[in-house]
């Protein structure tokens, strides 16, 4: 297990990992740091299990390389991080919350190199607790918690309207088709913006209870899980986990657009290239689903008017707009013009890599 752990930590191109067992639990917690260079890193703190340790520490690196991405896409000054902690299965009640704690003070440890907030399998009262033994939570309004699940989804919203301006040439959702996959803390509300909107929706998730619910407030027809990818869709919006978008998987997509909220959508950089090879617009992941981060990261610095914090998300749009553009200009995946944005903000405002020169 030590091997593993050694092997892949010595693959990765990000500055520094921070391990943890928790004795208690059995659990291990993986903070990971990819890039440091426009502020001390934040991103969310992700509990899960996993088949072996080592499979939350590859998650943690990937995570964390994702948020370097996605801080410098949107233009916010933040270093790219992730936490992972990888749970047993059978974790109590009682347990988990010694656990959130004693992470808490593994935080406090870290001296402000990494701030948190929610992810899947934690929730914004794990922040309030987080936030008040170690001062490094982000998303709370005087030390009471906040939900960016609503701010996401609003963000994946403009980001479909941009994409369905691009693709079809209008940013009506009249008569189209949307498949949303997993409706938790980002997709339960985004099925609910389209419905409002117009759309036509495709609800799926592997508890089956979490798309019903979704369909008694919201209307659209609910789909079993292992038969989505028969289901014909003008936008498929992943909400749930990652690497959904792969060789196995791409050729089986009956859609035009892939836009959604998961983290880490792609299995690797070459399956945007499989996508656009299909005529799949593609928005990247750490863009479309930045809305929680901004809508978080301007709460952190003072920002208090709901019309203002809406707007700076809803500027998502405008930037998926733009990286479609170039992206079509250059006969490329929108990955690639993402990819590109986001370097141009690191060196403009974070300098060299370090160990550069």
């Amino acid at each position: 297990m030590t091997r593993g752990f050694l092997d892949v930590t010595e693959a990765w191109n990000g500055e520094s990992v921070v391990t943890a067992f928790d004795s208690a639990t059995g659990a291990w917690i993986f903070v990971a740091l990819h890039d440091t260079r426009l502020g001390p890193a934040a991103g969310g703190t992700r509990m899960a299990s996993y088949p072996a340790p080592v499979d939350g520490l590859i998650d943690a690196m990937r995570l964390a390389e994702g948020m370097t991405w996605k801080w410098a896409g949107v233009g916010v000054r933040f270093g790219g991080g992730k936490a992972v902690i990888a749970i047993p299965d059978d974790l109590g009640d009682e347990a988990r919350a010694g656990l959130v704690d004693r992470y808490a003070a593994h935080l406090v440890s870290l001296r402000g190199a990494f701030q948190t907030g929610v992810d899947m399998g934690t929730t914004p009262e794990d922040m309030a607790r987080i936030g008040a033994i170690s001062g490094y939570a982000v998303g709370l309004v005087d030390g009471k918690p906040g939900d960016p699940g609503p701010y996401t989804a609003r963000g994946v919203l403009a980001g479909i309207r941009a994409a369905l301006e691009h693709r079809f040439g209008e940013a009506d959702f009249g008569g189209r088709a949307v498949l949303v996959q997993g409706l938790g803390d980002v997709g339960f509300p985004l099925a609910g913006l389209l419905a409002e909107a117009g759309a036509t929706l495709h609800l799926t998730d592997l508890r089956e209870e979490a798309a019903r619910r979704a369909q008694t407030r919201f209307g659209g027809t609910v789909i079993p899980a292992d038969g989505m990818w028969e289901v014909d869709a003008d936008v498929y919006a992943p909400c749930a986990v990652g690497a959904t978008l792969n060789p196995d998987t791409i050729p089986r997509l009956r859609c035009g657009i892939v836009a959604g909220s998961a983290n880490n959508q792609l299995l690797s950089d070459a399956d945007a290239e499989r996508l656009r090879a299909r005529g799949i617009l593609y928005a990247p992941d750490y863009v479309i689903n930045a809305g929680g981060a901004v809508a978080f990261s301007a709460i952190h610095r003072g920002e208090r008017d709901e019309t203002r914090l809406r707007a700076r998300v809803d500027e998502i749009g405008s930037s998926l707009r733009e990286m479609f553009e170039e992206a079509a200009g250059a006969g490329e995946s929108p990955l690639h013009a993402a990819r590109r944005r986001a370097r141009r903000f690191l060196d403009a405002h974070g300098g060299p890599p370090p160990g550069a020169g």
